[in-house]
C-alpha cells in the first residue's frame, strides 16, 4: 500500500491509455520525423543524369539513392529504360524484378 501513495498518489499505479489515443500517439511522432526533399543543384543532377546513361549505353551496374520522407532507400541494379517524355528510368534488378523510378527522387547514382 505504500507504494501507491508514492510519487503521484493513488494513480500512479492505475494509468492506461486507450489503443485509439496510442495510435494516434505513434502516427504523430512518424510524421514528426518525415523529412523535406534536399534540393539538388544543376551539377548534381547533371552528375545523376551522366551516370544513368553510361550504366543504359554500356550495361553497366548503378547504385540509386532514392529519397523517401522517412527513409532514403538505395537501390542497385541495371537501367534498361530510360523514358524521357515521363521521366523515369526503369531498374532492373534480375529477370521479373525491375522498379520504375522518377528522376525527381533520385537524390544519388554511383556507377
Amino acid at each position: 500500500m505504500g507504494k501507491k501513495l508514492e510519487g503521484n498518489g493513488i494513480w500512479e499505479s492505475s494509468r492506461m491509455i486507450l489503443p485509439e489515443h496510442r495510435d494516434a500517439y505513434l502516427r504523430l511522432m512518424k510524421e514528426q520525423a518525415r523529412r523535406d526533399k534536399p534540393t539538388l543543384d544543376d551539377q548534381e543532377m547533371w552528375q545523376i543524369e551522366q551516370a544513368i546513361i553510361t550504366s543504359y549505353n554500356e550495361r553497366r551496374s548503378i547504385t540509386l539513392r532514392v529519397f523517401n520522407p522517412f527513409d532514403d532507400e538505395e537501390l542497385c541494379g541495371l537501367v534498361t529504360v530510360i523514358n524521357t517524355g515521363r521521366r523515369e528510368v526503369k531498374l532492373s534488378r534480375g529477370e521479373e524484378d525491375f522498379s520504375w523510378i522518377k528522376l525527381e527522387e533520385i537524390i544519388e547514382a554511383h556507377i
